[in-house]
């Protein structure tokens, strides 16, 4: 099983419990492709009823058909404003703009009952490792004003940052939960990039991708690969992938590490198109099993 609980994450924490007394909102980002794996369940119990906005990020990367079904799951289901994202080409930010600039109005007009002068809206970036919280902040600025990498991590401390005369933003490291004890959940965090290559094996890992794809679409697999048929198991498609791929070792044997790092980068990258890996009709079950970690 995937275990990764780094101290730096049990120090953010408790930082962020201390932090969230100081903001007006908190901005959630979370991965497209597995929505609800991707929001740590410790992190939502902390925010409680604070108001927010969760942010679904790599749109790009997701099937558009359930990307609108999760805007609806979240806006019908959790009352909560949520927007499409693209950080790669600003698509959807205007709209995060839009909500976050109503909330400043709201707020200032509070004040000016109470006879203060308006204040910047303090919003909170929170979110798991590698799903787009430094991008989302330099596309709400304007400018690069926080580092971006492809991998977790990068973000280790916190900043405020001024992104307009209205927003002002503290953005806060990747914070992932103390166990996993749900499979799934796990390898689909490892597979979406949540978790340090390091630290899971790439072909159990590529298994399970083949099972989530055949779950959804076979002929994904078929035509990415130009393979004629499936067999049975993914143990042996990933076989027969590695073999199209050219992945082999002395004496025609299978480098199966090899070929399940080219599937899962090619799933990373959206080579495969646009999956999904979580759909709304199975929300009920996955909040169980996500707050059950």
């Amino acid at each position: 099983m995937i275990q990764w609980y780094p101290g730096h994450m049990a120090k953010a924490k408790r930082i962020l419990k201390e932090d969230l007394k100081l903001v007006d909102i908190v901005i959630e980002v979370a991965d497209a492709r597995v929505p609800l794996s991707s929001q740590n369940p410790d992190l939502r119990k902390l925010i409680n009823e604070q108001v927010k906005v969760t942010v679904l990020n790599k749109k790009d990367l997701a099937d558009p058909k359930y990307n609108k079904k999760w805007i609806s799951y979240f806006e019908n289901e959790t009352d909560e404003d949520a927007v499409l994202l693209n950080s790669l080409t600003g698509e959807g930010v205007s709209e995060l703009k839009s909500i976050l600039n109503n909330t400043y109005d709201q707020i200032a007009a509070k004040l000016a009952k109470k006879g203060r002068n308006p204040r910047r809206l303090r919003a909170m970036i929170i979110g798991i490792p590698n799903v787009g919280k430094s991008a989302l902040i330099n596309l709400l600025a304007g400018s690069n004003i926080t580092t971006i990498g492809n991998k977790p991590g990068v973000t280790r401390g916190r900043q405020w940052v001024n992104v307009s005369k209205k927003i002002r933003l503290l953005d806060t490291p990747g914070i992932l939960w103390p166990k996993f004890s749900n499979e799934d959940m796990a390898y689909k965090l490892a597979l979406t990039g949540a978790v340090d290559n390091d630290i899971f094996d790439f072909e159990l890992a590529a298994y399970k991708l083949i099972q989530f794809i055949l779950n959804i679409d076979e002929k994904i697999l078929l035509v990415a690969y130009d393979l004629d048929f499936l067999e049975a198991h993914p143990y042996d498609i990933l076989a027969d992938i590695g073999r199209k791929r050219g992945c082999l070792m002395t004496g025609g044997r299978v480098d199966r590490n090899r070929a399940a790092g080219i599937i899962i980068n090619d799933f990373r990258d959206g080579k495969l198109g646009e999956i999904t890996l979580e759909k709304p009709a199975e929300a009920a079950k996955l909040k169980v099993e996500n707050q059950d970690e």
